[in-house]
């Protein structure tokens, strides 16, 4: 229930006591009037004090009735509105309508496409319209430590744990054998301890060239370490095989 819905709700019974108070003094005082003007000065063959009880008596049965007709009427509207929902047609409502509402449609999507940002620019976020769009390069950057940390477990079951503030580069070092080095005898390893070390201790962003660089040596890392790990797994399947052969003879 809304703040607003609440205040109305308030009001309305405010203003219901309120009636009620005026129109219960007003019926007091004119069964008093009705009681002093009596020749016997008494309720007793007074037929001003019946005519007036009877006058408030109606009103108190008519008020009655036309709240209950009301309550009734919107709970019956309320009923025929459908539970499910449905598109409304050409033929729901009337021309001059439909034709505003795909007016004023027709605008709000131009609006909303015109909003759409093209040319802007954040530091440490991808362009929008790019593949990198709604990418914050830091944080994607410092989320792949801990994966390439779960696939050098599973190569390297005695890896030492993941420390939080410990240099990739010292604590892959197991690893870089693993990994092919370039023209200038550097590993995919050692771009990537830069990147990350730019993205941990640096006070600026990470450019989008540099989230390239990195997360292109992430992933060949996890390349590296993938392959490694299922050919670990295909090498413990062919000596379960010749074990088992050896022990059928």
């Amino acid at each position: 229930m809304s703040r607003r819905s609440t205040v109305s709700q308030i009001c309305y019974a405010v203003l219901v006591l309120i009636t009620t108070f005026f129109v219960a003094i007003s019926c007091a005082l004119l069964l008093s009037q009705a009681v002093r003007t009596a020749p016997n000065r008494s309720f007793v063959k007074n037929i001003n004090s019946v005519v007036i009880g009877a006058a408030y008596v109606v009103l108190l049965v008519l008020s009655l009735a036309f709240c209950l007709k009301r309550r009734i009427a919107v709970h019956r509207r309320l009923q025929r509105i459908a539970k499910t929902f449905r598109t409304l047609g050409k033929n729901d409502v009337p021309d001059s309508v439909f034709l505003y509402m795909q007016q004023e449609y027709t605008r709000a999507c131009l609006i909303a496409y015109e909003a759409r940002p093209k040319d802007g620019f954040q530091e440490g976020w991808g362009r929008p319209g790019t593949k990198y769009a709604g990418v914050r390069f830091r944080t994607a950057l410092l989320d792949t430590v801990r994966i390439i940390d779960q696939l050098a477990h599973l190569v390297i079951p005695r890896h030492p744990p993941l420390r939080p503030h410990a240099r990739v580069l010292h604590h892959f070092r197991f690893i870089l054998p693993l990994l092919s080095k370039d023209e200038d005898g550097l590993t995919p390893l050692h771009y990537y301890d830069s990147a990350i070390q730019l993205a941990r201790h640096s006070t600026r962003e990470p450019t989008e060239q540099e989230y390239i660089v990195a997360i292109r040596a992430a992933r060949e890392i996890e390349t590296v370490l993938n392959e490694c790990y299922l050919e670990m797994r295909e090498g413990s399947s062919t000596d379960l095989s010749t074990y088992a052969e050896r022990q059928s003879m």
